[in-house]
């Protein structure tokens, strides 16, 4: 059985403040992807959520590549993690929108895909990867 791992981590620098996502694509042997994106002034659930949002853009370009049986999201955020699973409420209407967006891409795979909260040490290269983004000095250059 081939599991892909995708660890997300969005951050934002204010709350809200410039914001940046990090994402880490494995396979359990090789690391597939790296991914780290400025997303401009925003709240560190919203990064979050874009975070998921890009990782699963990403899957959905390379799932004939990678041909995976199950998808493991790992997220530092138990609150995001729990609204995507639908045990926690979501009240903020821009929120909604974005966990409807995660719904409706989740249900375009024919595989299971899990989402699990791990705690912020165990996050560590996507928790960098925002970090290196929101370091990096705007530039035109820079996305």
């Amino acid at each position: 059985m081939k599991i892909i791992t995708i660890n997300t981590d969005g951050g934002a620098r204010g709350n809200p403040g410039p914001a940046g996502i990090g994402i880490v694509v494995s396979d359990g042997k090789n690391k597939l992807a790296e991914i780290k994106e400025k997303i401009g002034e925003t709240t560190n659930n919203v990064a979050e959520y874009r975070a998921v949002i890009k990782a699963l853009d990403w899957l959905q370009e390379n799932i004939d590549q990678i041909k995976p049986d199950r998808i493991n999201f790992n997220l530092d955020s138990m609150l995001i993690v729990n609204q995507i699973i639908g045990k926690y409420r979501i009240k903020q209407e821009h929120l909604k929108l974005l966990n409807q967006n995660i719904q409706e891409k989740i249900k375009l795979f024919n595989i299971p895909i899990n989402f699990n909260y791990i705690p912020r040490t165990q996050n560590k290269i996507s928790d960098k990867l925002v970090n290196q983004v929101l370091d990096e000095k705007t530039s035109l250059s820079n996305k």
